[in-house]
């Protein structure tokens, strides 16, 4: 996958490999990846989501696209960095994440798929326009 460094305007938090973290090979297991880019996406979203607009709407994950580059051992951190490159296409808004380690390489890079759900409805909307910005 082609993909860009972080942007400056990137949301970014820190994650560091504990125990229970820790597969088989000694490393950080996949599904904890995982679990790190749904959790910081709904960081990001309710950082900047006005609260009307949190108590309107949720999102959910529709596809992952991920590249795992190098091993995450016990106690290392890594940076993971989030933004929204590419325009809105109906309901669905494609996220880019990267967890890059200290040294700056990335150890997982991510496109994640994810569309917006009306809680009155339950369905999927068009993501409205002023969304776009509140990403940006």
């Amino acid at each position: 996958m082609r993909f860009p460094d972080p942007p400056a305007h990137s949301f970014h938090k820190d994650y560091v490999a504990r125990p229970g973290d820790i597969d088989e090979l000694g490393h950080v297991n996949n599904a904890v990846w995982v679990q790190w880019m749904q959790d910081i996406s709904v960081d990001h979203w309710k950082a900047v989501a006005p609260p009307a607009d949190d108590a309107a709407y949720f999102w959910v994950i529709v596809r992952h696209e991920i590249d795992y580059l190098r091993a995450l051992l016990p106690g290392q951190r890594v940076t993971a960095h989030t933004w929204v490159a590419d325009e809105p296409k109906g309901a669905r808004f494609d996220r880019l994440i990267a967890f890059l380690g200290d040294d700056g390489k990335a150890h997982v890079r991510a496109r994640t798929s994810w569309a917006i759900i009306d809680r009155a409805t339950q369905r999927p909307i068009r993501v409205p326009a002023h969304m776009v910005a509140l990403f940006r």
